[in-house]
């Protein structure tokens, strides 16, 4: 028993006076962009091999490019890091036996056949503003975007974090909200989310300065050529309303090159001996 003497309580009503004149219900849900993250994605070997590659043509990075939805001009406005156009028959083969799985889990439909990669590398001060990847893809309602990161270990550098924004749907239509998910740039990691979300990569530091203590990472953009097939759960799916907020980061005519020198490749088929699916669900006595 408590010490306390049991009171019964008394409601009591809270009037409008006892509330700021601007404190209104507010209607306009806010949706996170879906993720997907997989880690040790290449393996120890795998991964310390395209480090140490990156590593070893510093002196062929150019700095990264942003391209303006309406004049279609390329700068470096909002941006700094370096890139490189790549491409692997080992990273695209090992993207299509775990994307059958990352398109169940982002609730993703559409037929995804090529890829467009770049190495990146953000140094002290590196950093790339709030963005989507529109500029990238042809259909930004069906494409994905992937980014996995690799670093020296003991890490040489610090920050350097991707902020992926939710959407918030309101008057209409759809806007990148305030509030954002953190995903930390951890060795041999990817992280998998639609082409149409807004983003971005906090700046980062490099105390040592030397480029291989940066941030690396391979950036892939992955697209197809028709749109995502209908389902009985489509009613409220973000993609659409994800497309619908990344349109006006879209360049108004079709780009035929990529800002940053990459070339698209096919996407391989998966393969049925290494393709990744969901374990079987437990079963509850």
């Amino acid at each position: 028993m408590s010490g306390y003497a049991m009171e019964s309580a008394t409601p009591a009503e809270i009037g409008i006076q006892a509330l700021p004149p601007s404190d209104q219900w507010s209607t306009a849900p806010v949706v996170p962009a879906p993720v997907c993250r997989f880690e040790n994605f290449l393996g120890a070997e795998r991964a310390g091999t395209l480090l140490s590659y990156a590593i070893s043509r510093e002196a062929d990075f150019n700095a990264g490019t942003v391209l303006d939805p309406l004049s279609g001009q390329v700068s470096h406005k909002g941006r700094s890091s370096l890139v490189l156009p790549v491409t692997s028959s080992v990273f695209s083969a090992h993207l299509a036996d775990c994307l059958p799985l990352v398109q169940e889990v982002l609730g993703h439909r559409a037929a995804l056949t090529q890829t467009l990669t770049v190495l990146t590398a953000h140094g002290e001060g590196g950093h790339y503003g709030i963005h989507t990847d529109a500029s990238r893809v042809r259909d930004v309602g069906t494409a994905l975007s992937a980014v996995y990161y690799l670093h020296r270990e003991p890490r040489g550098f610090g920050g350097g974090r991707l902020r992926l924004y939710d959407t918030l749907l309101a008057d209409g239509g759809a806007r990148p909200a305030e509030s954002y998910r953190t995903i930390e740039p951890e060795h041999d990691t990817i992280v998998f989310f639609p082409a149409g979300a807004f983003h971005e990569v906090v700046p980062s530091t490099c105390p040592s300065g030397h480029f291989a203590d940066y941030r690396f990472t391979l950036t892939t953009w992955i697209s197809g050529t028709g749109p995502a097939a209908a389902g009985p759960d489509d009613t409220f799916r973000i993609w659409p309303w994800l497309a619908d907020a990344a349109e006006r980061t879209r360049p108004l005519a079709d780009v035929e090159h990529d800002h940053d020198g990459a070339s698209p490749i096919a996407l391989p088929a998966a393969d049925p001996a290494t393709r990744l699916t969901l374990p079987p669900p437990r079963r509850t006595s």
